[in-house]
């Protein structure tokens, strides 16, 4: 019997996932990625300064490294990197499913959604903010989102490591599922009809999913429709818009605050 393609297709995402690997790059995201002991770690390429300054993750991370001159850097990295004289190639983390996540968090539950939010720079930034703020996840989409880089690991700044990062199939149907679980979904536009502290006035001990769009598409209408609610981030003089990555430590801090 035939399987069905959809089937067919998720097989074959299930088997280029097992053989996908990222390069690490920067001696905070390679320090970090050494001193976890849930990533799987396959190639570490150090200069000899690099190893001395990572002596102790090295040690840690049980991988022997391999010596290479500064000027002829071994990784197969972007020759734009700043790499610092450290690489690690790794397996992307598995995180477990959404289901796990929220109802493994500590009350009140905040978590981050992403519309489309591409620049691996700022979906880094994002996963910054989210570990100091507490957020139990950040949720992007497989397709028109940034995954697992290098680069977005160096703007992390070792949030990588420590900060679940999901990428889902259809952002519709995970909001339609946040819902079914009790969570409230917060859209931000700097067109929102409330303020976000108004938002959040009535949410502090409640369940929250901050929904943020891409850069200048913003929020998509279905994504903006499946939203509870839809606030601003209010600004002062003529210029009313944020970066994403800045907008979601705002959004964050005020969904903190209070609780």
């Amino acid at each position: 019997m035939k399987k069905p393609k959809w089937v067919v297709e998720k097989e074959r995402a299930k088997r280029a996932a097992a053989t996908e690997t990222v390069w690490l790059f920067g001696l905070h995201a390679v320090r970090d990625a050494l001193m976890n002991p849930r990533r799987e770690k396959l190639r570490l390429i150090l200069t000899k300064n690099a190893e001395t300054r990572l002596e102790e993750a090295v040690a840690a991370g049980g991988i022997a490294p391999e010596l290479s001159d500064a000027r002829s850097f071994a990784a197969p990295l972007d020759p734009e990197s700043v790499h610092q004289g450290a690489a690690l190639e790794v397996r992307p983390l598995d995180w477990g499913s959404l289901d796990e996540i929220v109802t493994g968090a500590e009350p009140p539950l905040r978590l981050v959604l992403l519309d489309r939010v591409s620049d691996p720079r700022n979906v880094g930034a994002i996963l910054r903010s989210a570990e100091v703020f507490g957020a139990a996840a950040v949720i992007g989409v497989r397709r028109h989102a940034a995954p697992e880089t290098g680069a977005l690991a160096k703007t992390a700044s070792g949030a990588l490591e420590r900060q679940p990062y999901l990428r889902v199939q259809n952002l519709a149907a995970t909001m339609g599922r946040l819902r079914e679980m009790g969570i409230d979904l917060l859209g931000l536009d700097g067109d929102g009809e409330q303020s976000l502290a108004e938002a959040m006035s009535s949410r502090r001990n409640v369940p929250v999913a901050l929904v943020l769009g891409a850069e200048g598409a913003g929020l998509r209408q279905r994504t903006r429709e499946m939203c509870d609610v839809v606030a601003r981030i209010p600004a002062t003089g003529g210029f009313g818009s944020l970066n994403v990555s800045n907008a979601a430590a705002v959004a964050l801090y005020e969904a903190r605050r209070g609780t």
